[in-house]
């Protein structure tokens, strides 16, 4: 299973790219930390220089070069990475299948 990257979010990463005036080679890098009041918190960022190691995951989605490192990987396999602007809320938003909980705001969650 793989990680996916819904168009809007592709778009909203691209936006964010310019914006910030980040080099368009550079990896999208997608982890997990520990923290949050579900144990484990999406990190989302971009990433100049990656030094995978033979088990990381370096893979291209959506014309993004995208980087995520083997422990994090457990986490999100089958994951997609959402973006939304409505009502409930503007931001990214991870649709993970591996999470058996999430705190009320989304950000955290466990297994």
């Amino acid at each position: 299973m793989e990680i996916t990257i819904s168009d809007r979010a592709a778009q909203r990463i691209e936006e964010i790219r310019t914006e910030q005036n980040v080099a368009k080679n550079t990896f999208l890098k997608i982890g997990v930390v520990s923290g949050g009041c579900s144990g484990l918190t999406y990190d989302l960022d971009f990433a100049g220089e990656v030094n995978p190691e033979p088990n990381d995951k370096v893979f291209e989605l959506n014309g993004m070069k995208v980087f995520v490192d083997m422990r994090s990987f457990l986490y999100l396999a089958g994951t997609e990475l959402d973006y939304t602007d409505g009502l409930e809320g503007q931001g990214f938003h991870f649709h993970n299948p591996n999470a058996s909980r999430t705190c009320s705001c989304g950000e955290s969650f466990s297994v």
